[in-house]
């Protein structure tokens, strides 16, 4: 009489869930978006603030400008994230971005009831002027962190990190070198950001080996 021994299953056979790939956004229309904003918005009230501003500007416009530009960034941001949800159909995906794009209403809604809450109960009404462009800068580059960890996006993040950091530290500084800080370390943060952008879009940048010839990669022999 013979035995026939069934193995058991090796662990590597056994099934293990796929890791569904995380969508890939195109935040290049942001990244412009959000630059023009720091450039046109603090720019302006770094060049008309201080003791002997350089231009003689209107109080309201250096805020309208930035304001402006970030509502135009975010519906880019908006815009890019849905794009990237349309190319996927896994479920926990799309629920990711979902939560994402719901960050940023939330998180500006309690940056706007804060503000309000300090400017009321300080009965300062200029504080806003101080408090909406860090504020603004540091909400926003929190996002860009959890966006970029959770798309793992490294530059994503990494221009998130400097905004949160710079959008702070910019208070320690006084009238105008505050403003100069947001429009040089964040406007040229976005400049850069925007250029690696796209490159790293750029499918003849990710795939090296792929060239506009026919000619092969190899040596000939």
């Amino acid at each position: 009489m013979s035995f026939t021994a069934t193995a058991p299953p090796a662990a590597a056979d056994r099934a293990t869930p796929a890791r569904t790939p995380a969508a890939d956004v195109d935040n290049l229309a942001t990244y412009i978006s959000f630059g023009l904003a720091y450039l046109l918005g603090h720019g302006s009230a770094a060049l008309s603030r201080g003791e002997t501003p350089v231009l003689e500007l209107p109080g309201w416009l250096p805020m309208t400008l930035l304001g402006t530009g970030l509502a135009a960034g975010t519906v880019q941001a908006t815009r890019a994230a849905l794009r990237a949800q349309r190319a996927t159909t896994d479920p926990h995906t799309l629920r990711t971005g979902q939560l994402l794009g719901a960050l940023w209403i939330t998180a500006f809604a309690a940056l706007f009831l804060a503000i309000t809450g300090l400017s009321t109960t300080l009965d300062n009404p200029d504080i806003q002027t101080l408090l909406w462009p860090t504020g603004s800068g540091f909400v926003v580059g929190l996002i860009y962190v959890a966006e970029g960890a959770t798309r793992r996006n490294t530059l994503h993040y990494t221009l998130g990190t400097w905004l949160a950091l710079t959008s702070t530290a910019a208070l320690l500084l006084g009238d105008p070198g505050f403003y100069w800080v947001l429009t040089l370390a964040g406007g040229g943060a976005y400049a850069l950001a925007t250029l690696l952008e796209r490159r790293r879009r750029d499918p003849r940048r990710t795939h090296p080996l792929t060239t506009s010839t026919d000619e092969p990669a190899h040596p000939s022999r």
